[in-house]
This record gives C-alpha cells, sequence and structure tokens, in this order.
C-alpha cells in the first residue's frame, strides 16, 4: 500500500456531489480535491436513471399523440416503429454527456478523478485501488441500486432492473413488470407505446400507492387502456418455459394463483442502498436496518465533517432533491452556516401518460395533522376549461389542499397533460414566507391556458367530505 494522499475534500459521486466540488473550486482555485466514482461519471440520473428514461418516454408520447390524433380531424398513421433507433438516440446523447464530464473531471488542474471502488479503513481514511486517501471533508453521494426482491427463480430466469433495460437492442413482443409504482408504469409506458404487450403486476391494493387514491384510480383506469394491470398480485416464481418466462403471481386476499407468460421481465420494485461497499462502520458512520447513511438536520452523519445526500441518506431518491441538498450541504461544510434541510414542499412528477405529479401533503396527512375541521381542498377538472375543452381530455384534474385558519398551501396533486409543468406553479408558492395561494388569486392566468386549471381549483374549495361526494360524482368508478 502506498502512502496516505491527503486532500482538502473527497467527494464519492460524480452527480450532485459535484455541485458542491465546483464551488469550492470557483471560489478556491487553489484547493485540491478527490473526486471517486466506481460506475460512469454524470450520476445515476444522467448514466441510467430520469435523464436517458426521459429521452425514451418523449418518443412513447408521440406515439399516444399521433394514435389520438384522429379525434381531432388528423388522420395520421404510424408506419413504424424502430426500437433500434429510439435507444440509440438515448445512448447516443447519454453517451455525450457522460463523455464530456469524464474529460472534464480528467482535465481539471485541482481534481484527481478516481473511476473506481471507494471503501473506509478508518474514520476520514479511503482505500481507492491501490491507494489510501484521506480529508477532514468528505461528502457523500453515492446513489442507489435496484432492488430486486428474493422471488423464486428470478436470478436463475435472468430479469432486467431500470439500468439493464437501457441495454435492450430488440424489442420484447411481451414484457412483464413486476412493480406498479414510478418506475415500473414509465417503463410500461414505454415499452407499450414501442409495441410491446406490457402486463403490470402489483403487490398493493392499487399503482402508484404513494399517489392519493382518485389520482390512482384515474391512472389505472386510463393506462389500463394501453397495458395489462392486475392489483393485490404478489409474484412469487418466476421460471423458464422453451423461449418464455412465466411470472407466477398469488393473489393476496383468495391465495388464486395466475400465470403470466413473458418473454422479458423488468423488476422495478424500488431503490435499494449501496453503502455496503463503502464499509461505512469501519468510517464511524452509521447507517440504518435497511443500510442507508442516518443524517442529522444539517444532512451531517455520525462522523463530522462526513455528509451525506442524494439517494444515499434514503430520504427522498429524487435528483432534484439531491441538488437542493447538495446546497445545504455546501453552506454547512464549506460556507459554516449551519442550515437545516427543509422538505416541507418535495415536488416529485410521473411520466406516464398522463403524467402525474404531486407537492407536500396527501390529504390523508393534512388531516392527521390540522385536524378535518381544517383542511380544505379545492378542484378543478382540466375538460372545465378552455384548453381543456380544446384538448379533449377528459377526467383528469387538479387537487389542492389547504389549511384552513392560515389559507397555507399544504399540498397538490395534479393527473393530465403537463402537471410536471402545472404543479410548478404551486410549489414556488409553498416556498414563501407565508405559503399562501393569494398569488394566484392575484395574479393574471392567460386564457385560454391550461394553467387556469391551477387557478380554478382554488377558487373551488370545498371540505374534505363534500369533496370526496363530488369525486364520487365525477368519477363514479371510484
Amino acid at each position: 500500500m502506498s502512502e496516505v494522499v491527503e486532500y482538502d475534500a473527497i467527494a464519492i459521486g460524480t452527480g450532485s456531489a459535484m455541485n458542491i466540488v465546483d464551488a469550492m473550486l470557483h471560489w478556491n482555485p487553489g484547493l485540491r480535491v478527490a473526486v471517486i466514482d466506481k460506475d460512469e461519471p454524470g450520476g445515476i440520473c444522467l448514466t441510467r436513471g430520469c435523464i436517458p428514461s426521459k429521452i425514451l418516454l418523449y418518443s412513447a408520447d408521440l406515439v399516444r399523440i399521433i394514435q389520438d390524433s384522429n379525434r381531432f380531424g388528423v388522420e395520421a398513421e404510424i408506419h413504424d416503429i424502430n426500437f433500434k433507433k429510439v435507444m440509440d438516440r438515448m445512448r447516443r446523447m447519454i453517451g455525450r454527456e457522460i463523455e464530456m464530464i469524464r474529460e472534464g473531471l480528467s482535465a481539471a488542474p485541482n481534481i484527481d478523478y478516481y473511476h473506481d471502488v471507494a471503501e473506509f479503513i478508518e474514520p476520514y481514511e479511503l482505500k481507492v485501488g491501490g491507494k489510501v486517501i484521506t480529508s477532514r471533508l468528505i461528502f457523500l453521494c453515492l446513489g442507489s441500486k435496484p432492488f430486486a426482491p428474493p422471488i423464486n427463480g428470478l436470478k436463475e430466469t435472468g430479469f432486467l432492473t431500470s439500468d439493464t433495460v437501457l441495454k435492450l437492442e430488440r424489442l420484447p413482443k411481451r414484457l412483464g413488470v413486476i412493480g406498479g409504482s414510478y418506475i415500473g408504469l414509465e417503463y410500461g409506458h414505454f415499452f407499450s407505446a414501442m409495441g410491446s404487450e406490457v402486463t403490470v403486476v402489483e403487490m398493493m391494493p392499487r399503482i402508484l400507492p404513494m399517489e392519493e387514491p382518485e389520482i390512482s384510480s384515474v391512472a389505472e383506469k386510463v393506462m389500463g387502456k394501453y397495458m395489462n394491470i392486475f392489483t393485490n398480485k404478489r409474484v412469487v416464481e418466476v421460471e423458464k418455459e422453451g423461449n418464455s418466462k412465466l411470472m407466477v403471481a398469488e393473489d393476496l386476499t383468495s391465495g388464486e394463483r395466475s400465470v403470466f407468460e413473458v418473454d422479458e421481465v423488468l423488476v422495478a420494485t424500488g431503490r435499494a442502498p449501496n453503502t455496503d461497499i463503502l464499509k461505512p462502520e469501519k468510517g464511524g458512520i452509521e447507517v440504518d436496518s435497511k443500510g442507508w447513511i442516518i443524517t442529522n438536520e444539517y444532512l451531517e452523519t455520525s462522523q463530522p465533517g462526513v455528509y451525506a445526500f442524494g439517494d444515499a441518506n434514503g430520504k427522498y431518491l429524487f435528483k432534484h432533491v439531491a441538488n437542493y441538498e447538495s446546497m445545504v450541504v455546501y453552506y454547512n461544510a464549506v460556507l459554516n452556516k449551519r442550515i437545516k434541510v427543509d422538505y416541507h414542499a418535495v415536488p416529485h412528477a410521473v411520466f406516464t401518460y398522463p403524467e402525474i405529479a404531486s407537492v407536500g401533503l396527501r390529504e390523508k396527512d393534512a388531516i392527521k395533522k390540522y385536524g378535518e375541521k381544517n383542511v380544505l381542498i379545492g378542484l378543478a377538472r382540466y375538460e372545465d376549461t378552455a384548453k381543456g375543452e380544446a384538448m379533449g381530455v377528459k377526467d383528469y384534474f387538479v387537487k389542492v389542499i389547504l389549511r384552513k385558519d392560515s389559507r397555507e398551501i399544504l399540498g397538490a396533486h395534479i393527473i393530465g397533460p403537463y402537471a410536471s409543468i402545472l404543479i410548478q406553479e404551486i410549489v414556488n408558492l409553498m416556498y414563501t414566507s407565508d405559503k399562501t395561494y393569494t398569488p394566484i388569486l392575484r395574479g393574471m392566468h392567460i386564457h385560454p391556458a391550461l394553467s387556469e386549471v391551477v387557478e380554478r381549483a382554488f377558487f373551488n374549495l370545498m371540505e374534505p367530505s363534500q369533496y370526496h361526494h363530488v369525486i364520487r360524482e365525477h368519477f363514479h368508478w371510484i
């Protein structure tokens, strides 16, 4: 083993950790920083997460739009979908970005870039390849990995994950998806649009179990038109039969078994920590029972000067959260400002067809925290706006949740076209000093534009019991 190399800072991960490294070197170019990543540089979002998947999903959205165009007097036909071309475009786009980051890291005069596995050998000391490096300031932004449940025969039969699915060269004729949450449904949308027969099996009573129940219900009704969705079923076995794979699922109520014959199986059952390879215990860093790194409200670990953020701390596995957390860590670790992390309004979007977006509290959580009598709910349907009517959309809506006594926005939930864009108007207000919806009521909304559906939700407030009566009237299958 060679001598110990000392750095001003060490960053593990080349995703959001680079926000801190870049800022440090901008203001103090004399620092020496080690940057370590066992995978391709750029972080999970770029290399195998949100960016490649959204590149693919844009092609899927185009397919859906063209398929629906005859309703608007546009007789369009899809002559061919070149799956390989769609995949190659994605790989080319992210490959270009990865190479630019690699070149930048390799050429930076104040960065030593290690494309290798790092592990603690004692507090503040890491082994990377054949070297030992040390620093009193360490940033752990090492991401996560796909979680595969212990299903009989799964490993032996072979399966895809959100990582490996990006390497496919041929479109599977029949795709089985285990898991009906964000990743599973986004890829269900993509592959069904490309031409696969997609079967989604979810063990919970409804898909998207973390969304509002009425959002899940509308989503299942619409998505069920282009993929087969089965809920309340657990896949208990996967086996090979000739060129096919058989997914055996058990109904969690009746115990009855169903068999789904597919060509490929995509496991989309969440993410797991990859801290085991880091050997955090040797660095004096505590992890929870699942392996996520434990941090305090300043995102500092049990070891002073060592910070964990992004997927590594297991709080919110979204790139925008990792970027926000990197800013908090920069203030605390570099500028000594002691800023507490604030998760009161974490937004997310599901890029299915239709889109889904959410921020803040769900209704049941708002009622639990503030009491039913102190909660108001606003509702507006896309179809009740001029733009929504022009788009021919039906059953899509905006739901907002307010605190009655202060008019503070507690949460919002949208299903429908451009949900990920529309919700930003609400997210921004949740970060103002009083967090109220007054600016939405006072601000002019372009007419006719889809943003009016957000405005109308705040003009149509009601008690929770009345809201559910209205929901049952509008959406009778719920």
